[in-house]
């Protein structure tokens, strides 16, 4: 599916579907999608690393260069859709409650315009 409005359950059945066909199931422990999801988002950073935030505006200026960091991005998300799939995890619930906590830890009164960490403010 090519369309904003896609589930991430319909992202997790295609991932599914994939894997499925390529007998990839024995390839995926929770290990091996842990170890692509750090090494896809090395990929991504390779694209930053040691530039100034003008210059990564450029690279996403660039449609060859945003093309290639859209590619990583998207890895990343492979990964991660595929450990939520195999898991059974519920991404929708769990970001929910991650953002519940982070209210919590980052109040707005204290964390507004700070980019310290929780323990900091």
């Amino acid at each position: 599916m090519d369309d904003d409005r896609t589930t991430i359950q319909e992202l997790k059945d295609e991932i599914k579907e994939f894997c499925d066909e390529r007998d990839w199931g024995k390839y995926h422990s929770a290990k091996e999608l842990s170890i692509g999801m750090i090494t896809e988002s090395a990929e991504l950073i390779d694209h930053f690393r040691f530039k100034s935030d003008n210059e990564a505006d450029e690279i996403l200026a660039d449609e060859k260069k945003r093309k290639e960091v859209n590619e990583e991005l998207s890895d990343v998300l492979y990964f991660v859709l595929r450990f939520a799939q195999k898991y059974k995890i519920d991404l929708a619930h769990e970001l929910r409650e991650k953002m519940k906590k982070n209210s919590q830890k980052y109040p707005l009164d204290k964390a507004k315009g700070s980019n310290k960490k929780y323990n900091e403010l």
